[in-house]
């Protein structure tokens, strides 16, 4: 059975908010996998958590979203696609980089040493790698995705918000109280 479509535009515009968490949940979790892979494949740091429970990234959503708010214009051609998105991908993740050491006192990441690094927060290999996932995201995994997310019931919706905006605030007060990542595993 299909799900009742929203009819006021108070309802749509609660569907479209949900969608937008739901896509920014989604791809936090896709770039947790995302990370963890990349991790065993060139042996660096086993865990990539950045929240305290839920295994999820937010620069990876935040940085999803970010680029799906790119104009139509852009996000149609693939060149402009793959430039502009690595560039909010990055200005995202340089963003992240600067709330998490000056308003957490934590590094996830420092790519010092790696070409056209800017202060250890962002650089040249990764952008590229961003502009690639940019395009792969509004080519073919979001619209995949919209259909599915739109169709998720609304009280699932509201109760996984404030899950993930809880262990937000309880990773963001660890992290700040403590300055150590490590306090993140609290399965260790």
């Amino acid at each position: 059975m299909k799900p009742a479509l929203p009819v006021t535009l108070r309802e749509r515009k609660v569907v479209i908010g949900l969608i937008w968490f739901w896509s920014f949940t989604l791809y936090s979790f896709l770039g947790f996998l995302l990370e963890t892979a990349y991790s065993r494949a060139v042996g660096g740091r086993e865990d990539r958590k950045t929240l305290w429970v839920l295994p999820l990234c937010p620069v990876y959503g935040l940085g999803a979203c970010a680029i799906l708010l790119l104009p139509e214009s852009v996000r149609r051609q693939l060149p402009l696609l793959f430039v502009f998105g690595g560039l909010i991908a990055t200005t995202v993740e340089y963003g992240m980089a600067v709330i998490y050491e000056r308003g957490l006192g934590v590094s996830f990441w420092d790519y010092t040493g790696m070409p056209g690094n800017v202060q250890g927060r962002v650089c040249l290999p990764f952008s590229m790698a961003w502009g690639v996932l940019a395009v792969v995201l509004v080519r073919w995994l979001h619209p995949a995705v919209v259909p599915w997310l739109a169709g998720l019931p609304v009280p699932l919706s509201w109760l996984a918000l404030t899950t993930v905006l809880t262990d937000l605030v309880l990773s963001s007060v660890l992290l700040k109280k403590t300055g150590d990542r490590e306090r993140l595993k609290w399965y260790g």
